[in-house]
């Protein structure tokens, strides 16, 4: 043990002589917000030295045109709740202090505390409550207004940062909010763009909102990401919508668009008796888990002899999309689901909807008192809890697509000087 660690030790057994219960560290009046107050008010009284260039009743002082001129209370907020602290005075007011300006109310990790309730779907009075009972602290709706209205900016900046020419995978997808306009509540359609980098992480590209999802909304979306810097991708994987491929290509003339396999299964069970949903779903796995191309359209083949009597809009559905549909038997078995799935953008989703489950409609601009979206537009208020949801969720990607570098030796191969590392 070193010197400093003994000395730290006994410090700390000196300050707990008289521990008893948690309330006596932890409680209102407890020893962790006394030195939290005695560690920001000394801190405050050595700013004050440093400023007027002498310590307290140092006799260089004496002359030198200013001096202290006592102390003015101030309670500001803390991620442990309020503190009330002494800020020392200078005689001519010119003392800027640096921990605690003059006008903050708020210690650094106060902001962030309520960003990250946010970020977790709370809503303004959800955030004022979790806020009151945890901490003993009580916020307006104008200061979290406040504090969360600060993240637009750094929404902004993110929404129009450059991006890298090349995504090997792309996913876009879209879901549905609840919004309230002048009265009704309506559906927004939320438009998610995700990318593959050539490191085999996922990063997030983008998100817009419009009144409905459609194919020309996505021709907008997928030029902003050329003039971003995004020139070329090589397998872009989508759902159903009907001109979704095309407005890809559109674009990107050169990606291959894959459709996810898991919405044709969805939509072909559409079809099908409840009693004989298992049997044809085992059918269709047989085609899309298929080895090969060529085993696939025998299994298709073997579908469509053994339940075209009774469901032939599925193989002809299939047949019709069969293109977009295998483009993953290129790859290797190792990253196919990766392909024919859209899991990636999907589970994204799904962790939005769940933050958004408890927040009910967005508030129209103004419409709602004391709500921390009252004085924004809606899409901007929407924007800013996806954003922080997309920064919280974004967090646990720490680790590149299984078999990632398999699959980029697969894809110089298929696709050749378009892979630039």
């Amino acid at each position: 043990m070193t010197s400093d660690t003994a000395k730290q030790d006994a410090l700390l057994d000196e300050l707990l002589k008289g521990y008893t219960n948690p309330k006596d560290i932890l409680g209102e009046h407890g020893l962790l917000k006394q030195l939290t107050r005695r560690l920001v008010e000394r801190a405050l009284e050595a700013e004050m030295t440093a400023h007027l260039g002498y310590a307290p009743h140092a006799p260089e002082g004496r002359g030198s045109g200013n001096s202290r001129n006592g102390k003015s209370a101030k309670t500001i907020q803390t991620e442990t709740g309020p503190l009330a602290i002494e800020v020392p005075r200078d005689r001519n007011g010119d003392f800027e202090p640096q921990l605690v300006s003059k006008r903050q109310r708020r210690l650094e990790g106060f902001d962030e505390k309520v960003l990250a309730l946010y970020a977790r779907g709370l809503s303004t009075r959800g955030i004022q409550g979790h806020l009151e009972e945890l901490y003993g602290v009580e916020v307006s709706p104008t200061l979290i207004s406040n504090v969360t209205e600060s993240v637009l900016a750094d929404v902004k900046a993110w929404q129009s940062r450059p991006l890298a020419s090349v995504y090997p995978i792309l996913y876009f997808d879209a879901l549905i909010v609840k919004s309230r306009e002048a009265g009704p509540v309506k559906n927004k359609a939320v438009y998610l763009a995700l990318g593959v980098n050539l490191q085999g992480e996922k990063e997030r590209l983008g998100l817009w909102i419009a009144d409905t999802e459609g194919a020309k909304f996505w021709l907008s979306v997928f030029t902003e990401l050329k003039n971003r810097g995004v020139q070329d991708g090589f397998i872009a994987c989508v759902d159903g919508l009907k001109g979704l491929p095309e407005a890809i290509e559109t674009v990107f003339p050169n990606i291959q668009v894959q459709r996810c396999i898991v919405h044709k299964v969805r939509h072909s069970l559409q079809y099908v008796t409840w009693k004989e949903r298992k049997a044809v779903a085992k059918d269709l796995r047989a085609i899309y888990g298929a080895a090969t191309l060529t085993e696939a359209e025998a299994a298709l083949a073997r579908f469509a002899d053994t339940w075209d009597a009774k469901y032939p809009a599925i193989s002809q559905s299939w047949r019709a999309d069969w293109t977009r549909l295998t483009v993953f038997f290129d790859c290797p078995p190792e990253i196919r689901k990766v392909l024919y799935t859209t899991n990636a953008i999907e589970s994204l989703n799904f962790s939005l909807r769940k933050l958004l489950k408890t927040r009910g409609a967005f508030p129209i601009a103004n419409g709602v008192s004391g709500s921390a979206e009252a004085a924004l537009p809606n899409d901007e208020a929407i924007l800013k809890v996806l954003y922080l949801g997309l920064q919280r969720i974004e967090k646990k990607w720490t680790l590149p697509i299984q078999d990632w570098k398999r699959a980029l030796n697969h894809f110089v191969i298929l696709f050749g000087n378009r892979v630039t590392l």
